[in-house]
């Protein structure tokens, strides 16, 4: 049970920090504020992976744990709980950011940091955006935490900066999620487009993490 409690605390940290900088800096409206929010997910991931990291694993992410499944590290049933209790975490962060913009009087960009696609970008293409950042970021996860071939104790720190990179380059696109949890605790507070587009940020993330994975069994193979 500490695991999943973990995994839970871990994202909510992740939703309350990383969203809640879009929130309350703003938005992502500028090169400034893309780069903000970009550091400020991938520091929480990084605080993250030194603090639960030896309890979990750190995955706060359904994404990290289906390819740690797929890739033989984690039975399907502890997995699946895994992601129940990372989404549970991610609706605890965007409850308090709700309490926050409901009691604090300021103008906000966005009041819970929910994933859209960007103007003039369709849902096909924010579809393979999502796919493809995501099957980057697990990658280097799936590498990252490699008992023979990862980065030890420097892991947490290179999937932190992997994923301030993916949010640099996706942010304009998707708001990058990259993350299903992530983004289903603020769309179920934002609703319209929001909950309307969240299939999209949810399937194309799993569909990621199924090729990072296969690519991961044959460049990180026991057979060279």
């Amino acid at each position: 049970m500490k695991k999943y409690l973990a995994e839970m605390v871990g994202t909510m940290v992740l939703v309350l920090m990383g969203c809640g900088s879009a929130v309350f800096n703003g938005g992502c409206g500028t090169p400034a504020q893309v780069l903000m929010v970009a550091v400020a997910f991938g520091l929480s991931v990084v605080a993250m992976a030194y603090t639960i990291g030896g309890v979990s694993g750190c995955h706060i992410n359904p994404a990290i744990t289906l390819g740690c499944m797929l890739s033989g590290r984690m039975k399907a049933g502890e997995g699946l709980m895994y992601m129940l209790f990372q989404v549970a975490g991610a609706l605890i962060g965007s409850s308090v950011l709700w309490l926050l913009t409901s009691n604090i009087d300021m103008a906000y960009a966005t009041t819970t940091g929910a994933n859209v696609c960007g103007a003039g970008v369709s849902l096909a293409g924010g579809f393979l955006a999502e796919m493809f950042f995501t099957f980057v970021f697990v990658l280097v996860v799936l590498g990252a935490t490699d008992a023979r071939k990862g980065a030890g104790n420097f892991a947490g720190l290179a999937i932190g900066l992997s994923l301030v990179l993916v949010h640099v380059v996706c942010i304009p696109i998707t708001g990058t999620s990259v993350n299903p949890a992530r983004s289903i605790a603020p769309a179920l507070f934002e609703g319209g487009a929001a909950l309307s587009q969240l299939w999209l940020f949810v399937v194309a993330p799993f569909v990621g993490a199924c090729l990072s994975a296969a690519v991961w069994k044959l460049v990180g193979g026991e057979r060279s």
